[in-house]
Formats: C-alpha cells, structure tokens, sequence
C-alpha cells in the first residue's frame, strides 16, 4: 500500500514532460483519481486519446486565475504544483509573464490548496533560481520564496504541508537540448553547442518523480529538497550523443559540432545548492534537504550574529559535483525511452518525430 491508495493527486501544468512522468509512474498504481490541470487543450486532448484511463480527469484552467484553479481543487489530496513557463529566452522577452505564471499562479495554487484543506504540495522548481542571472530563474528564486514563507507560516502540525524541489537539467524534457541534437544529427545538421566547456546536471524524468515522491512521505513546511545528481560538460554530451546513434548509422559519429555561443541569460554552470543554503542542509543520503530559517522578523540580532563556518562552505553546483565521462554519459541517456525507441530497443510508444520523454 503506498501514501497515494485511494487519494486524488492534482498536478497543475499537467500536460508537460514532468505531467506524462508521473502518469506513467502512477496509473497502473493503488491511487484513486489523477487530475491533469492546464491550459492547453490541445496537449489535454491528446493526452486523453492516448491514455483513455477513467482515473485521470482532465480541467481547463490558467493558474493565473484562482477560480479555475479552486474547481480543479475540490477534493484534493495531493498536488504537484509543475505549471511554469520554463524556456529561459522567452522569460527574458516576457519577464512579466514568467511573474505572473510563476510567482502569482504558484500563489494562486497554494492559497487554494490550503483553502480547501489538501494534505500536501509540493512546488517544482529549478537549479536556475540559484543565484539566477535570467528571468526564468529569477521568477523561479521568487516562487520558492513565496512557498517557504508559506510553509513558514503554516508551521509545524497544520492541515497543509508545503515544500519545494529544486532539480537541475532534466534530460529530453521538452524543448530541452538533447532531442533538438537528435533532429539536428537526423536531418543531417550539425550540432549546435554554446560553450563546450559548459556543465549541467543530468537527470531523468523519473529522477525528478522520484524526488518529489521523497519529498512528499518526507518533507516538513517549508522545507527545500535537492537531489544530488551527475554533471557533464556539453561536449561530452555531445560526444555521448554521437557514440550511440552511430550504432544506427556510422554517419551519425561523424555529425560536425557547431559552437555557438553562450545564449542570452546562461550560466557556464548551474547551481542546485547555494553556500548559505549548505550551511544548514541536512545530507539524506540521495537528497539534501534544506529546512526553512525559523527566525523571526526581529533584525537586530542578523546585525550582530554571524556565522564562522560560512566561509568554509561551498555551493553545491555542476563544477563540482560528480562529472561524467563519454562512457558514463552513454549509460545515463540509454535510460531515456525515446532513444532506446530509436535503436529498437523498444516499441516506439510515441511518433517517431516526437523525441521527447
């Protein structure tokens, strides 16, 4: 029996990568009713046709507006709160849209949430809102702030428990590098990279669920989860990527690299814990989880309190986590579906020009 027999788990931006994830991990499990809340009808539709399961229900709504928010929240026992606008250039464009998404809709959801007596939720976020340098990260740093405080005010023993995740890249998420590299080798481009020297974490999708899950049988209010994850320098992705499809076609090992340039609002690397954040994280073997700072609105005592071992602590990013050579970047994304779909490893569950998980 797991903590979601019989309950009814919300997911706002529903139809995303990290949406089909969880329904894919859930729909053949003991929980009662999965609720997919977006504002595309068009993904909704599909997703439906595909799916054709009495457990999921499907709800219109924008979490800009809390009413169509609080009719997708009656009932409720769980919610994932994944809606966002996540592509870093058009958040630099539309600097407010990502605020009014990310900051007010994350608002929205969880004054509904609480509303309406939901057990747990559990907010999405990004290594970007580490120190962010773009909107996107930006936005992201302010919602997690807005969930702490939240949570923070909650306290410990109410009806609501609130607590962030914060992952780093998530591979063959939608819109994300790696199925763009494929399209590029398939149609016989080459490949587009910014920086080669360049890091990122490398998760999957089940990574991201995984920790969500944790952070839900284990999180307290304001609480911030962080799994701890591989790097790897852009180039070994690369390099990776170009190994693997080679065993379809010899060609594909020989696909020139094409450096670019940094784009607009990147960083060289991302990181998924900042040096203030270590200085009170507890290592949970996998994870680490960040307690909310507990202190009151009393700033006298910041001015004179200080702490000695800050200065010894280092951020917890893609430099210097565990790096990924060729061969252990291989193994990683042999664990992405779409591309054990492309070698026939698997039956092909999607079209073939849909290289996405």
């Amino acid at each position: 029996m797991s903590v979601f027999k019989d309950k009814v788990l919300l997911i706002t931006g529903g139809t995303g990568s990290f949406g089909n994830a969880v329904l894919r991990r859930f729909l053949d499990s003991d929980i009662k009713e999965i609720r997919i809340f977006s504002r595309d009808e068009k993904k909704q539709d599909d997703m439906r046709h595909a799916l054709q399961n009495p457990k999921v229900k499907f709800y219109i709504g924008n979490v800009r507006n809390k009413d169509s928010v609080d009719i997708a929240m009656r009932g409720v026992d769980y919610v994932f709160s994944a809606a966002a606008l996540k592509q870093v250039p058009s958040c630099e464009f539309f600097p407010l849209e990502a605020t009014r998404t990310n900051v007010i809709g994350t608002e929205n959801v969880l004054e509904s949430a609480i509303e309406h007596g939901v057990k747990n939720v559990v907010v999405l976020s990004t290594d970007k809102a580490a120190y962010p340098i773009n909107a996107m990260g930006i936005s992201k740093a302010l919602m997690e702030k807005v969930a702490i405080a939240k949570g923070r005010e909650l306290g410990e023993g109410a009806a609501t428990t609130i607590c962030c995740t914060r992952y780093g890249n998530v591979m063959a998420s939608r819109g994300s590098v790696i199925p763009l590299w494929v399209e590029q080798m398939m149609e016989g481009k080459p490949i587009t990279i910014t920086d080669p020297n360049m890091t990122r974490f490398m998760m999957t999708l089940d990574d991201a669920v995984d920790l969500v899950v944790y952070a839900f049988t284990h999180g307290h209010n304001g609480d911030l989860f962080v799994q701890k994850a591989p790097a790897a320098t852009l180039e070994t992705l690369a390099t990776a990527l170009k190994e693997i499809y080679s065993q379809i076609d010899p060609k594909f090992g020989e696909t020139e690299v094409k450096v670019i340039g940094t784009r607009h609002g990147e960083k060289l690397y991302e990181t998924l814990v900042t040096r203030e954040e270590m200085a009170r994280a507890i290592d949970m073997g996998d994870y680490f989880r960040i307690p909310c700072d507990t202190r009151d609105l009393n700033y006298d005592k910041f001015f004179i309190e200080g702490n000695e071992d800050m200065t010894r602590i280092e951020d917890y990013h893609s430099h210097n986590t565990r790096r990924l050579d060729v061969e252990g970047m291989k193994e990683q994304l042999m664990r992405l579906r779409f591309i054990r779909e492309d070698l026939g490893l698997l039956p092909r569950a999607k079209a073939r020009d849909i290289r996405s998980e």
